[in-house]
């Protein structure tokens, strides 16, 4: 544990010197929210005159989900860097468990993550998006983020373990990337889809993910952010397994590739 906490000091720091990848990832979801939310709010306001629709608060928590898996894009992005230039053999040299290794990312993944889930939050807060005032809530919420952002770094890493350029990797991970956001409840309530791609969405962890956190992070009290009908229960069992799997894939990745 000791070695995994070293690494995931190391890769943080080197965050923050290296503030400008942060606000790479950062800026595409904020245009989301200050952009595509306003704008999408102000037609949703002319279909639905006389109810206060207020979509930012609606669209946040996909918004979010999106910030955790370009967390997740850009640390397996790290790994594979490292390996590719040889850093992973010192790694793999020292005194502590490989396991530590795969840890120690991951941890950094997630602490990332979740930092730039909470300033994405801020901005659409700023924007007029209605949180709870709960504490429980808030706790209920992070663990959401928490164990999304955890099985998509595991994703991430087990791509980045098992691939050797850089390319082939950005190529397979964003495969996942927007499929995983627009096959879902991000941007519409599920009742609108059509059947396909509403059986699509149930399959995505984004859905539960997303519709935990509108029922306690986020409470709407509005006709759009009533239309969830996934109990949290669900939504808490199908984000703990995606977890789980996600970093097995992580596990099994490194341990057949990083020699």
């Amino acid at each position: 544990m000791n070695a995994s906490i070293t690494l995931w000091q190391k890769y943080m720091q080197k965050s923050l010197v290296h503030t400008e990848e942060i606000f790479g990832f950062l800026i595409q979801p904020i245009l989301w929210v200050v952009l595509f939310g306003v704008g999408m709010r102000g037609m949703f306001s002319e279909i639905m005159a006389g109810e206060n629709s207020d979509y930012i608060t609606f669209m946040l928590p996909g918004i979010i989900a999106l910030t955790a898996i370009d967390g997740s894009i850009g640390g397996g992005s790290t790994w594979l860097n490292e390996r590719l230039r040889g850093m992973v053999k010192e790694y793999l040299v020292a005194p502590i468990p490989r396991l530590s290794i795969l840890l120690g990312n991951a941890l950094a993944i997630i602490t990332r993550s979740v930092a730039q889930a909470l300033l994405i939050l801020l901005v659409g807060i700023l924007m007029g998006a209605k949180i709870s005032g709960n504490p429980l809530h808030w706790l209920m919420g992070l663990v959401f983020i928490f164990g999304y952002g955890l099985g998509f770094s595991g994703i991430a890493l087990a791509l980045a373990s098992a691939t050797s350029s850089m390319g082939a990797y950005h190529s397979l991970i964003f495969i996942l990337n927007l499929p995983m956001l627009f096959l879902s409840n991000a941007l519409y309530p599920l009742f609108t889809l059509p059947s396909w791609m509403r059986i699509a969405a149930l399959i995505n962890p984004t859905t539960y993910v997303i519709s935990g956190m509108r029922q306690s992070l986020l409470r709407a009290n509005s006709p759009l952010g009533e239309t969830e009908f996934l109990p949290l229960w669900l939504c808490f069992v199908v984000i703990g397994v995606f977890a789980a799997l996600g970093m097995g894939l992580a596990l099994r990745a490194f341990q057949r590739n990083v020699k």
